[in-house]
């Protein structure tokens, strides 16, 4: 390296950090290992593993991913469910008074 010439610095990296938090109100399980992940970014960057923090970032990614395919999966269920149930009430009511 030449005297004065300055390190190349690794572009800023996306943590997560934001997915994962969301994703705890949907489905906190898989999210907790979201979260850990996305905060073990910040720090591997500034020690200068960009690797370590791409893999990080990685697994922070898909843990929210499949927290929220999960929490949303299990709400349209809870949902159906709730519909459902309220549809068959109404229809039993109704056959039960003629």
């Amino acid at each position: 390296m030449h005297p004065g010439a300055h390190p190349q610095q690794q572009p800023p990296m996306n943590n997560n950090m934001t997915m994962s938090i969301v994703a705890i109100f949907l489905f906190w399980p898989l999210a907790i290992p979201a979260i850990i992940n996305a905060s073990k970014v910040n720090p591997l960057l500034q020690q200068g593993d960009y690797a370590g923090a791409q893999a990080a970032a990685a697994e922070s990614r898909k843990w929210s991913k499949w927290a929220l395919i999960v929490g949303i999966a299990w709400l349209v269920i809870v949902l159906l469910c709730c519909a459902l149930g309220g549809l068959g009430a109404i229809m039993s009511g109704n056959s039960s008074t003629n």
